[in-house]
């Protein structure tokens, strides 16, 4: 499976092809959610936001074996602490998007300042940066192929 480089300047690229009118291969988030949605995955990974265990920690440990493999995220996979179907955050896509590469900037900020810091995810447990730059990875991949942009 190829996945797409985690580099903001790529990745703002490949956004240039996001429009408000994108429409989702599968699911039910309209482009401006879907952007919301990842940065709402950024200010986990920096401890902003959190969200209870939904799996115990034997599974936590067979889920962390999924980053580091080729897999990617399922196409119609749902998670309790996401909405399909949320309320937008932002007026429009561009502020949406302004805020996703603050809220990346702040990603490689933190882990720079805290390279040894860990944050919970729902699903992965405690994750290092290592291990969330590896989310984030397949996390963008599948919602960028979601809207057709890669």
């Amino acid at each position: 499976m190829n996945f797409i480089e985690l580099d903001l300047e790529n990745i703002l690229k490949t956004l240039e092809n996001l429009s408000s009118e994108s429409k989702p291969k599968w699911g039910k988030m309209n482009a401006q959610q879907m952007i919301e949605h990842l940065t709402v995955g950024f200010k986990m990974s920096t401890g902003k936001v959190s969200f209870p265990n939904e799996v115990n920690e034997e599974l936590m440990d067979k889920m962390k074996l999924f980053l580091h493999s080729d897999k990617p995220m399922k196409k119609e996979i749902s998670v309790a602490f996401a909405s399909e179907n949320p309320e937008l955050i932002h007026e429009e896509l561009d502020l949406a998007i302004d805020d996703f590469v603050i809220e990346w900037i702040d990603f490689e900020e933190y882990y720079e300042i805290n390279s040894k810091a860990t944050n919970p995810h729902p699903y992965y447990g405690n994750l290092n940066y290592e291990e969330w730059c590896l989310l984030h990875i397949k996390h963008l991949t599948h919602h960028f192929e979601q809207f057709g942009l890669l």
